[in-house]
């Protein structure tokens, strides 16, 4: 009986130590907030995800922040709280299932207090309860925080999945590079498994190599951790993917007027601030395979979509009313929406198409630039 005993008591152990182990790998696989688990997933009812990208708030100190670049007429009753009251807007009128923040979120060097001034920026998102994601800028660590304490702020705030960075991953660039993957609906063959993938990383700010001027770029060891991590997971399913950085890469000047959907008002030429080097991860995401648009924030008068070698690569267009703009040309936002095939039974498949538009800050929340940028081919 003592043996029974000793045997039912190591196996309770064995089995207790499993289940730690188990949980720890979902924990380090799946995002939290506050510490309770929030699994993104594809709305039953619709078949569809939906993902709000708002770039380049430039947030500041509120309402005592004066908006840049509108009318004359708006001048006296415009701010920071313009943002705010465009974000809510959007949350009402879309209802996303993730917002997506692609930095710039605050302008640094107009903050007085950076910890206030993202709880303003963010707050549209938290009172929400709606998911939600972010990345950095080159602006967003220009006052009294580093790039590393305003990034841990955004991770310990509520409702975000952002992270400081990969777990288990000792070596890597900047702050705020991670993944997160968006499941089944609920009662399909796919709720337990990734359909959609989404990868963030930080494009950094400026760079740190004397002979290299200009804005910083996606770090080897970036590249590194994106490549290991989408062959991870297209080892599981041949899911699509969508990567949220925040300055554009060079291959964004490969456009002209007669392969992008959207305008370029930027000046300059190319109208494209992107860094003045190659880092070759456009490269990278063309041998990964399964991304399949890129979007990102950074110029504010661009907002055109082109498709380069399979990859879409897209911005947002500027939304905060404290960033540059052009009077008479209204701030806006992206939207992306993946939708599931129907099968034949009546369940919901893998991802059929992903479709994007934007919408702007004018009174009606015009609708402009519905575009599809991916349609899975048969074979797949």
């Amino acid at each position: 009986m003592g043996r029974l005993l000793r045997i039912i008591i190591v196996f309770i152990c064995s089995f207790s130590l499993l289940i730690s182990v188990n949980t720890e790998e979902v924990q380090s696989s799946s995002s939290f907030s506050n510490g309770i688990q929030q699994l993104l997933r594809f709305d039953k009812n619709k078949g569809e995800f939906k993902i709000l990208q708002v770039a380049d708030m430039h947030y500041a100190n509120g309402k005592k922040t004066a908006c840049e670049d509108v009318l004359p007429e708006q001048y006296a009753h415009c701010s920071d709280l313009n943002t705010t009251l465009f974000i809510e807007r959007m949350i009402q009128v879309e209802k996303p299932d993730l917002i997506v923040f692609t930095g710039d979120n605050i302008y640094g060097a107009d903050t007085t207090d950076p910890v206030a001034s993202m709880n303003a920026a963010f707050a549209p998102a938290v009172s929400s309860n709606i998911p939600w994601a972010a990345v950095l800028g080159n602006h967003d660590q220009e006052s009294t925080l580093s790039r590393e304490g305003v990034m841990k702020h955004i991770v310990g705030m509520n409702h975000t999945l952002s992270q400081l960075n990969p777990f288990g991953v000792d070596v890597i660039d900047g702050f705020g590079n991670y993944n997160l993957e968006v499941h089944g609906t609920d009662g399909s063959s796919s709720k337990n498994e990734s359909i959609l993938n989404l990868y963030f990383l930080d494009s950094g700010d400026y760079s740190t190599v004397p002979a290299i001027p200009g804005y910083g770029w996606i770090k080897p060891s970036q590249q590194f951790w994106f490549q290991q991590t989408s062959m991870k997971l297209q080892r599981k399913s041949k899911a699509p993917g969508l990567a949220y950085f925040h300055i554009p890469l060079p291959e964004y000047s490969s456009f002209d007027s007669s392969n992008y959907t959207g305008v370029k008002l930027e000046p300059g030429n190319p109208p494209i601030s992107s860094a003045s080097v190659n880092s070759g991860f456009f490269t990278t995401l063309v041998g990964a395979g399964d991304v399949k648009a890129v979007f990102v924030g950074h110029d504010h008068l661009n907002d055109f979509c082109g498709e380069l070698t399979g990859i879409n690569l897209c911005y947002a267009g500027g939304f905060g009313y404290h960033a540059y703009g052009k009077a008479g040309w209204s701030r806006r936002s992206r939207v992306v929406v993946a939708s599931l095939e129907k099968k034949s039974n009546g369940s919901w498949g893998a991802v059929e198409f992903i479709k994007t538009y934007k919408r702007l800050d004018d009174g009606n929340l015009t609708v402009i630039d519905n575009q599809v940028l991916w349609t899975k081919t048969p074979s797949m």
